[in-house]
């Protein structure tokens, strides 16, 4: 069984869309510039490191990134059985599964990231990474302490989140490491994510929520509130609003997916930090985190890796993983690159021709087989133009 999952807050990297801008899937970062009014494409290849930390700025960076991931990743036709986001990250699962729009994402997003910089401003909290200490023993040193600090992620085993108010964190930090904590690691942020310290943010998000048309999904996703399976779009509609303010219980997700049978987790968008916590949690699962489109022919070599069951193909998978159609962007006239031919080798981005004014490019690597359209012939959207191989 395939499993996508999202990265959140914390994953977003100065220029992380550079490696995207030749790919057909940047298309949908004009889509969303337009869709908020504002200029996108600076924000993923122009902002410096410390503008794009601003919570507003990351959250809507890393979730326009997973957004192209996923969309180059749907291009080769492969499909996930279920689907979990790691805080800001359900808010990509959601658009996965069909039960969010593309734009209705977008904007609940940019509201989520507003609302909780506002939130930071009025009350401001931090938070630390807790490593080698069990989660209760993290849970007691939250509880031992008299200022404000709670357990917001539990992450991975061995690896907790805290938050609160600067005094509780350093607190709980001490007592932590009295307990037997390897390491505790402060965190780059100004805010107490997941803690009753974003209540402010719950009537803008809540609004918004509100606005939104939250669909039946069409695959189960795992919430971060209860680490249970969810498809019902007024069940989400619920659990977004109060993820908010709640922990992340993403070891907990990690385990049901495994006992539900996930075999292949691969983590769509920025960092990979999702990828190492599946690694330590799921060991009998393969895992792979997709952030560039070099990465898209890793995927489809693992896929093709022989499974359990004596062979490559994995619940969510597209049959036919190692062949793949290029189509056609627009309806027009086709005209054909000068020397692409059979046998020609592709890369991400390698133009084909052109439909009137639309450049025809390659979404993914892979050695092309034969073009289907010829040059001069009236081609309509999505109608195959070359047949390629993409191992």
């Amino acid at each position: 069984m395939i499993v996508f999952t999202f990265p959140g807050q914390g994953s977003q990297k100065a220029g992380m869309g550079e490696h995207w801008q030749q790919h057909p899937s940047w298309e949908l970062v004009t889509e969303a510039s337009s869709v908020l009014g504002r200029d996108l494409e600076g924000l993923l290849l122009h902002t410096g490191a410390e503008e794009l930390t601003r919570t507003d700025n990351a959250q809507l960076s890393t979730f326009l990134t997973s957004l192209i991931v996923l969309d180059a990743v749907e291009r080769l036709g492969v499909e996930p059985a279920a689907a979990a986001g790691h805080s800001l990250g359900e808010y990509s699962a959601l658009v996965a599964s069909g039960s969010l729009s593309f734009e209705d994402g977008l904007r609940l997003v940019h509201a989520r990231g507003t609302a909780m910089l506002a939130a930071t401003t009025s009350r401001f909290g931090t938070m630390a990474a807790v490593l080698g200490l069990d989660d209760d023993d993290v849970e007691v040193a939250c509880a031992r302490c008299e200022s404000e600090v709670w357990v917001a992620n539990y992450n991975a085993p061995g690896q907790v989140v805290i938050a609160g108010s600067p005094e509780g964190v350093a607190d709980a930090s001490a007592m932590a490491k009295e307990l037997g904590a390897k390491k505790v690691m402060p965190m780059a942020v100004s805010g107490a994510f997941h803690t009753p310290f974003m209540e402010p943010a719950r009537p803008a998000l809540r609004s918004a929520i509100d606005s939104a048309d939250l669909r039946e999904a069409e695959l189960p996703i795992y919430a971060n509130v209860d680490a249970r399976p969810h498809t019902s779009g007024s069940d989400w509609s619920g659990l977004l609003g109060a993820q908010l303010c709640s922990p992340v219980r993403w070891r907990q997700t990690l385990h049901n997916l495994g006992d539900a049978g996930a075999t292949v987790v691969v983590e769509l968008g920025p960092g990979g930090v999702l990828t190492g916590m599946a690694k330590r949690t799921l060991t009998g699962a393969s895992t792979l985190s997709v952030s560039t489109p070099a990465d898209l022919d890793r995927l489809l070599s693992l896929l093709a890796m022989p499974s359990d069951s004596g062979h490559g193909i994995h619940e969510g998978e597209h049959l036919f993983a190692t062949e793949r159609m290029v189509v056609s962007p627009a309806a027009g006239v086709f005209t054909p690159a000068t020397g692409v031919g059979s046998g020609f080798e592709l890369t991400p981005g390698c133009v084909l021709g052109r439909v009137g004014e639309h450049e025809v490019r390659s979404p993914f690597h892979g050695t092309l087989i034969n073009m289907l359209a010829v040059e001069g012939e009236r081609v309509t959207p999505s109608q195959p133009i070359a047949w390629l191989r993409s191992l």
